[in-house]
């Protein structure tokens, strides 16, 4: 079974998003030796983007004072580092390579929600992909975005370059948005915070039903 996995695309790209991990871990710990408020900013950032969305971990960054490199680079690189993961898991559960039930059960979530999306898609190809992961809205994203590719029988390349492309967009949006609200309206943190309440009425069923399961 391990050797099949290792052998098929996706358990190739599970690999990747495991080194991913483990390259984020290792950074987080040595900052933590070097610059504690860094490596516990770095970690919470991860969390929010993972739990809530790339507006709270640019958000978060954006609070910490840190620039435009890092906070895009960064939040591009957990959001890879997350599609990695999920997609790797829905295509090997769905092709019943991973059968573990847990995930199977994660899995089935995300191809509801996929496929109420997937028909809007289809006819405009790699710039529907592109276009649903940049739109900031409680559905879109990356993960949902390379799920619905992978329905439509898109290649992995074109695939994760679609959904790749339209996160980097939207994190530098948010950026420049919230940066821009911060130097002249000083009303960061409440919008921040608002959209983190939007986000958390939107997933609760879904955050709820992961920790249940968890």
């Amino acid at each position: 079974m391990e050797k099949k996995i290792i052998q098929s695309i996706e358990g190739r790209i599970f690999i990747i998003g495991i080194l991913l991990l483990i390259m984020l871990v290792v950074g987080i710990c040595l900052c933590a030796t070097l610059n504690p408020g860094l490596a516990k900013a770095l970690a919470l950032t991860c969390v929010l983007n993972g739990f809530i969305g790339r507006s709270a971990g640019v958000g978060i960054c954006i609070m910490n004072g840190y620039g435009a490199t890092l906070t895009i680079l960064y939040n591009v690189y957990i959001e890879i580092m997350i599609v990695c993961f999920t997609y790797s898991m829905f295509v090997l559960t769905t092709k019943n390579i991973v059968q573990a039930h847990f995930i199977r059960k994660l899995m089935a979530q995300l191809e509801k929600k996929a496929v109420t999306q997937k028909d809007k898609i289809e006819s405009y190809g790699w710039f529907g992909i592109f276009l649903f992961v940049m739109v900031p809205l409680p559905i879109t994203g990356p993960v949902m975005g390379t799920i619905i590719g992978y329905m439509l029988k898109m290649r992995p390349f074109k695939n994760f370059t679609a959904a790749i492309s339209g996160t980097l967009l939207a994190i530098i949006l948010w950026f420049f948005c919230f940066d821009f609200l911060e130097q002249r309206f000083k009303l960061v943190q409440y919008i921040f915070a608002g959209i983190i309440i939007l986000v958390l009425v939107f997933k609760y069923k879904s955050i709820k039903s992961f920790i249940k399961n968890a």
